[in-house]
């Protein structure tokens, strides 16, 4: 039996599992046809398998392309009404050419020029911003102005009125994260522009914004601002605290505790401090630190995840594909597909050799419908 595209048509198969074929069973699909009806006898393989298939294919982008693709359209392409972004899409090629990294996750590189403004909007996307490298690049979310700098992530849950303004004498690029897949498959997004230009208060450069003065200090909340959030108050995780973080775990490993998640595999995850639950609804942010010589076990789960190499080489094996990998690459591991990391040497003895990746993932979403599931593989 195979499904053609609407209107439904049904075709009797002679295979195990399936009904005789008879004049009766063909008058009764042609009358389900009629009713647009799909019996689950037919179909019962593709709707349930035995196990999560995925449509996304495991992938990866080089970084160094996509900066000298993004510098190009930094001089051919405005930012403004219209276009909104200086934005260019991860389009996983096997998802039919949309601008999706995975089903559920977009993922891009936006390129701001110097002295240009992006222009103040908000949307139910739920958001991030990640630097890989460089500064200058001040975010505004609710008018708060925010320094982007390499190794910080800077989550926006949605609805946030936010602009990007470059103060440097030098371009800058980062990774974008949203929903905008899931939102858009769900059909429940919203999107209103904002004013064409940020008043003055907000082109100021201030080294820590409002929020993290608020809730930027590890442990501790202000009392008059505790309540109920869809998503982080803090505008930003700043590097030093991740990289101290990460190098912690691994010290106390090497003097015999038992501090990373295996051998050699320091991992942490960004989470909203009123909560400790995810930093953004729909969104899981997470950095691995793989130790000089270290392999990871592979490992699966349900839902996707888009991860960038901050620092380090080695070697990335989804699947069957295996990568050899270094700073600012990019790439998919798919639903279900086992991932594996491995560091290289350092090229120096003071090189770490370290391999730092950067992981965003739509676990939330299966989270909270019951559907997260998680293997490691031999």
């Amino acid at each position: 039996m195979t499904i053609t595209d609407s209107p439904v048509r049904l075709t009797a198969v002679d295979a195990p599992g399936q009904p005789t074929v008879t004049p009766e069973l063909e008058a009764l699909y042609r009358g389900l046809e009629a009713e647009l009806l799909v019996p689950l006898w037919t179909e019962i393989s593709g709707l349930m398998p035995l196990h999560p298939t995925t449509k996304a294919a495991a992938h990866l982008w080089r970084w160094d392309r996509l900066v000298a693709l993004a510098d190009r359209s930094g001089h051919l392409v405005p930012v403004g009404r219209g276009g909104e972004r200086r934005a260019i899409a991860l389009a996983n090629p096997s998802l039919g050419g949309r601008p999706y990294a995975t089903p559920t996750l977009w993922a891009a590189i936006q390129y701001l020029m110097p002295g240009e403004d992006a222009p103040e909007h908000r949307h139910t996307q739920n958001a991030f911003r990640f630097v890989v490298e460089g500064e200058g690049v001040w975010t505004v979310v609710e008018r708060d102005p925010v320094p982007m700098r390499r190794g910080d992530f800077l989550p926006q849950p949605g609805m946030k009125w936010h602009a990007h303004h470059n103060a440097a004498s030098k371009p800058m690029a980062w990774i974008d994260g949203l929903d905008i897949p899931f939102q858009y498959d769900v059909e429940s997004q919203f999107f209103d522009f904002g004013r064409d230009a940020i008043g003055e208060q907000e082109r100021t450069t201030p080294d820590r914004s409002r929020a993290e003065r608020l809730w930027g200090h590890p442990g501790l909340a202000p009392v008059s601002a505790i309540g109920a959030t869809t998503g982080t108050p803090l505008l930003c995780y700043r590097w030093e605290h991740t990289d101290r973080a990460l190098d912690d775990q691994l010290a106390l490993e090497r003097e015999g505790y038992a501090s990373t998640v295996e051998p050699g595999h320091a991992l942490v995850r960004y989470v909203n401090p009123t909560s400790g639950s995810d930093v953004l609804p729909t969104i899981r942010a997470q950095f691995h630190r793989v130790a000089r010589g270290a392999e990871t076990r592979p490992r699966r789960e349900t839902g996707s995840s888009v991860y960038q190499v901050f620092d380090g080489s080695g070697t990335v094996v989804v699947g069957d594909t295996l990568w050899s990998v270094t700073r600012g690459d990019l790439f998919v591991v798919p639903s279900w597909q086992p991932v594996s990391f491995a560091s290289e040497a350092g090229r120096t003895d003071s090189d770490s050799g370290a391999l730092d990746l950067f992981q965003f993932s739509d676990t939330p979403v299966f989270d909270k419908l019951g559907l997260y599931r998680s293997q490691e593989d031999s």
